[in-house]
């Protein structure tokens, strides 16, 4: 998602992410799109940190025995210290499992904590499970409210209001409580006026559908733009952007994923219902204080979500797991994949119960196949996964190169008229043409569809032969009129479909790419499976056919291969390998077609892999900037530690802070003088042997509370970070200990390190940065923006595109 535009205002962070030194010409630019609201940072600490503090309080604190409110906390746009939040939370387990051997209450409390992520779990199910639900039916019923209204009751969608009417199978879409709104208008629904009519009202219902999407983002919850799945892929690998996952993004996330899919625009729903189960997730976090002061454990929690989020879009909770653990998900822990289980399990249940589609399924398009397929048809299933990987790689190149434009010209600051005008000509190609004015998930269920006997799609107007028809097995039969006609049709919604969505992702409103994508390759995987069995049924006396495809056969079914070009399209634009295969499979609940679905989504999967590395999402998070390590790619350059570390020659020296000669006034000079979000702890300047590390926020927090409620803390206090404090003189003001805030085991690796170990650090620990010694001297700092700096140097790009924008 192209982030800019999303917010406005300066998001000028007190400390830069991750940079510990002064960079010349480098630095993060968080300024946004000039017609945007700002966005409420949600900030509960200290943003900017302005020298000095008051005197006063009697009270004496101990530094080292209590912990002060907001020390180990985060600011806005930095990344969490993953090896401190959970050695945080085996400290913490520890100290409650020593508890519950002296109390019974202490026993009970024991029992709670390990049995609260279970219940977490459960209400994230609950609550993904009930908003998908009211998003499907709110969805569904505004989308045919662009066409008419029922007069049973405005709340009925067109299927819901003919349940009940009279009418014959063949005019089921035609009952009286339906009416169009030439028809409610002009009194009736033939002639050139009333299809000019329902044009007319079916633009102007998609605009105002749309208009209203786009006003709410802006005014109320900029974050809720896009899909959401590249910035949840930071946010899991520990980058915090606070209001990502907040209450107001929910809300407005629901609302206008709603109006967006109703307006028509070539856009799905499934990648935005993760980040509103994210969003769940995050907000019932607070409810629990483990998941509410850990951000690894929050984040574990996080990844479950997101398997929720795939289980109600698609029905699929197996392949919602496998969708986190493949795709979104940095670190997953095997506790974490049960849990996740249970959260999709949970949310499928309640949104069964729901049943938005009427139809006892999870999905709007379910559907069966009955006969086998054939080897020689994995040929045209390779086809499609080749075609899938040339349409992935051809779309993610031109959305970028439109993203990329849309930041960096004046394009991007007029969101609104943006959306606008992709509405109104999507809305005007999209109505002459049946399969583009039904929505995109109906498009879909139509291709999958196997014609049975009663079909009247024109899809099914074969010449039918019924001599030959056994039960409810159809023959290949000769394609009829109607079905000329829809080719046509379909390879116009084709071309009018692969153009538009490369301009609508991106978009200031929610917008998904599972379901665009999955019509491109449902049409694609149609025609072949058309042209196939039109094939067969003509010449099927030829040596490829004549073994298994004899004449008045039902042998070649165009719906599998509509299944099987949806999922190479997908694939080739997301790169999923398994959990898309699981969840297709578990879409039309036919285990014996994992094969051909498996070779589709790996030769699509080698086709785009071939044209450029980078999926969809990857490289959305490449375009804005986000700091986030790669664990799929491996680092193969023969560089050292000491190349990529600061300071380089002729920089100036590595700012660092003395155990114990320092004075409260010199410290904070240094903070107010500097942006680095941490500081190196050494004996003393001359021999820079370390003693740890301290982050900046902590001695700004520190320092505060020392001057407002320890005694006799002044500028020219000594701050000391040993436990044996040197002896002062008797008129020397009190010193201020502060050994408690200290990280006395920072990583560290010496300047020989090959940098291939240190990126390896780098992702399997989640560091936020490394210290280089030499012979136990502090040489530098490695930080995670200079390992993405040095891989992006390494792989001839400008290092500056990794700053966060």
């Amino acid at each position: 998602m192209d982030q800019k535009g999303c917010r406005r205002g300066s998001f000028q962070s007190a400390t830069s992410d991750e940079d510990m030194l002064e960079i010349a010409g480098a630095s993060m630019d968080f300024s946004m799109a000039d017609d945007d609201p700002p966005l409420d940072r949600e900030m509960g600490g200290f943003s900017s940190y302005n020298g000095g503090g008051m005197n006063g309080s009697s009270a004496m604190m101990d530094f080292l025995e209590e912990p002060l409110p907001g020390v180990g906390t985060y600011e806005d746009f930095n990344t969490i210290d993953w090896v401190r939040e959970k050695s945080r939370d085996r400290d913490r387990h520890r100290e409650i499992t020593n508890r519950s051997k002296e109390s019974t209450w202490a026993l009970l409390h024991s029992v709670s904590d390990a049995f609260s992520g279970w219940l977490l779990m459960l209400l994230i199910g609950l609550l993904a499970g009930s908003l998908a639900g009211l998003i499907d039916i709110s969805a569904h019923w505004m989308t045919d409210l662009k066409e008419g209204v029922c007069l049973a009751g405005f709340w009925f969608n067109h299927e819901h209001c003919c349940w009940k009417s009279n009418t014959t199978f063949t005019d089921r879409d035609k009952c009286p409580e339906w009416k169009s709104w030439s028809q409610l208008i002009l009194g009736h629904g033939e002639g050139a006026f009333a299809y000019i009519l329902n044009y007319f009202m079916y633009v102007i219902w998609a605009l105002m559908f749309s208009l209203l999407a786009v006003l709410l983002v802006k005014s109320f919850a900029p974050y809720a733009c896009g899909s959401g799945i590249p910035e949840i892929k930071t946010i899991l690998s520990g980058f915090i952007i606070r209001g990502y996952l907040g209450k107001w993004t929910l809300v407005i996330k629901t609302i206008t994923l709603v109006l967006a899919v109703s307006s028509g625009l070539s856009l799905g729903k499934e990648g935005p219902l993760v980040h509103v189960a994210c969003c769940c997730g995050n907000i019932l976090c607070h409810l629990f204080t483990k998941y509410r002061k850990n951000e690894a454990k929050r984040r574990e929690v996080l990844s479950a979500a997101a398997a929720a989020g795939v289980s109600v879009a698609f029905g699929a909770p197996i392949g919602g797991v496998l969708f986190s653990l493949e795709e979104v998900s940095y670190y997953f822990p095997l506790k974490t994949l049960w849990r996740s289980f249970f959260a999709a399990l949970v949310a499928a249940f309640t949104l069964r119960s729901i049943n938005p589609f009427g139809n006892s399924r999870l999905v709007l398009f379910y559907v069966e196949f009955h006969m086998p397929w054939h080897l020689l048809e994995l040929v045209p299933f390779i086809l499609l996964g080749i075609l899938g990987g040339l349409w992935g790689a051809f779309f993610i190149r031109s959305n970028i190169a439109w993203c990329r434009r849309r930041k960096t010209t004046r394009l991007g600051k007029y969101p609104v008229l943006e959306v606008i005008v992709v509405t109104a000509i999507t809305a005007i190609l999209a109505f002459p043409n049946e399969y583009t004015r039904m929505s995109t998930s109906e498009l879909i269920s139509e291709l999958f569809n196997d014609c049975g006997i009663l079909d009247s799609s024109k899809l099914c107007e074969y010449v039918n032969d019924f001599n030959s028809t056994k039960g409810d097995d159809l023959p290949d039969r000769a394609a009829g009129p109607g079905v000329y006609t829809a080719i046509w049709q379909l390879a116009l919604a084709l071309v009018m479909k692969v153009v538009i969505t490369i301009f609508t992702f991106g978009m200031k409103v929610p917008s998904g790419l599972f379901i665009p994508s999955m019509a491109v390759g449902a049409i694609v995987g149609r025609l072949l499976g058309v042209l196939v069995e039109q094939l067969a049924f003509y010449n099927h006396d030829w040596a490829i056919f004549s073994g298994w495809c004899s004449q008045g056969a039902d042998c070649i079914t165009p719906g599998l291969y509509a299944m099987v070009g949806a999922a190479a399209c997908l694939g080739g634009v997301t790169r999923m390998t398994v959990s898309l295969v699981v969840i297709m499979f578990e879409l039309t609940g036919g285990l014996e077609y994992i094969v051909p679905l498996m070779a589709a989504a790996m030769t699509s999967k080698w086709v785009a892999d071939a044209m450029g590395r980078e999926g969809i999402y990857d490289a959305h998070i490449r375009l804005n900037g986000y700091p986030f390590l790669e664990a799929k790619e491996e680092f193969s350059h023969k560089t050292r530690a000491m190349d990529v570390m600061r300071p380089r020659k002729n920089d100036p020296p590595l700012t660092v802070i003395t155990q114990d000669t320092m004075t409260v006034e010199d410290v904070e000079t240094i903070i107010t003088s500097t942006t680095y979000s941490g500081y190196p702890v050494v004996v003393s300047r001359p021999s820079q042997r370390l003693v740890g590390f301290v982050l900046r926020r902590d001695l700004i927090i520190s320092i505060e509370n020392a001057r407002k409620k320890q005694d006799g803390i002044v500028s020219t206090s000594v701050i000391c970070f040993t436990d044996y404090c040197p002896p002062l003189p008797p008129s020397s003001p009190s010193v201020l200990k502060l050994r408690s805030i200290l990280d006395l085991s920072p990583f560290t690796v010496t300047d020989e390190t090959p940098m291939e170990i240190v990126v390896d650090i780098f992702r399997k620990l989640g560091l936020r940065q490394c210290l280089v010694t030499h012979n136990g001297k502090l040489l530098g700092i490695i930080t995670k923006k200079d390992v993405l700096k040095h891989i992006a140097q390494m792989a001839n790009q400008d290092p500056d595109s990794i700053l966060f924008n």
